[in-house]
């Protein structure tokens, strides 16, 4: 199989060093195995998504010298895809519609209660108000969630491989922190026709990508993704979750941050070259 990477920002906001930083260095991977760089727009949310976004993407990557596959994969045009995953999630018996909006979870979540984890990589983790639900109870644009501990009882255990120095390894899955810290994830936002978790999957597998490459701050989520993947009978990537690029103050960068947006690098007379050395990568010759 071709070495395969992605980089897939969403159209929402200006690209910024962090993402330059993720860019790069998965351009850089696929270039050093003889592989290929591919570019997806996550534009499921169309709410927060903008063609002007999407169009300032191509034209911020390829002023740093990045060229991708065309045509690029946008989410927007995948959601029969997504909704055939869902089916199929379904057909196992683990996903249920859920009716409860952030403050029905709050409430249900009761006071915090000391060592149990309130917060896990989907959010709020949620106290399964609705978990006995039937999925004939779904509505078109309703909420769709999957019931984790019953995910697990189809599954083996689970593994996956990071690359990273500072993670790097073989990361077992252990089945009780995923039901306790993770819980029942939503796959399918309200009035989005898919989220976050269940599109990469799906997408990452329709594009053959062989190594993920991407922040550090998605790291708990990979547990997620190699569930879904498990479910649907998926290949597992290689995962790189690489450090976050951060302010003089150490906080994370943001798309709201548009002083370091890399648009404004450019309008301020910055090269390609001074990207890569304020991000402290070896530009190519």
């Amino acid at each position: 199989m071709t070495f395969t990477t992605r980089f897939a920002p969403s159209p929402t906001g200006p690209l910024h060093l962090g993402h330059a930083y993720s860019a790069l260095l998965a351009a850089d991977l696929a270039a050093r195995h003889d592989g290929r760089f591919l570019l997806r727009i996550e534009d499921i949310d169309q709410s927060r998504a903008r063609i002007a976004w999407e169009q300032q993407i191509y034209e911020d990557l390829s002023w740093l010298g990045l060229s991708w596959s065309h045509p690029v994969m946008r989410q927007s045009d995948r959601l029969p895809r997504y909704r055939a995953a869902l089916t199929q999630l379904s057909a196992l018996g683990v996903t249920y519609p859920c009716r409860c909006n952030r403050a029905d979870i709050e409430a249900a979540a009761g006071a915090p209660q000391e060592g149990v984890p309130q917060f896990g990589p989907d959010g709020r983790i949620y106290p399964g108000r609705c978990r006995d639900r039937s999925m004939s109870d779904a509505s078109p644009d309703g909420v769709i969630r999957l019931n984790m501990k019953a995910a697990l009882k189809h599954l083996p255990k689970l593994k996956f491989t990071e690359t990273s120095e500072e993670l790097g390894g073989q990361i077992s899955l252990d089945p009780e922190h995923l039901v306790t810290a993770v819980g029942d994830i939503i796959l399918v936002r309200r009035n989005m026709g898919s989220s976050y978790h269940l599109s990469v999957v799906v997408d990452d597998a329709d594009q053959a990508i062989t190594d993920v490459v991407r922040g550090a701050d998605l790291f708990e989520s990979t547990q997620i993704h190699v569930v879904l993947q498990a479910l649907l009978n998926l290949p597992v990537p290689r995962y790189h979750h690489h450090r976050l690029i951060r302010d003089d103050a150490g906080k994370r960068l943001a798309k709201r941050d548009d002083a370091r947006a890399i648009a404004k690098y450019r309008e301020d007379g910055a090269s390609p070259q001074d990207i890569h050395a304020r991000l402290g990568l070896t530009p190519k010759p």
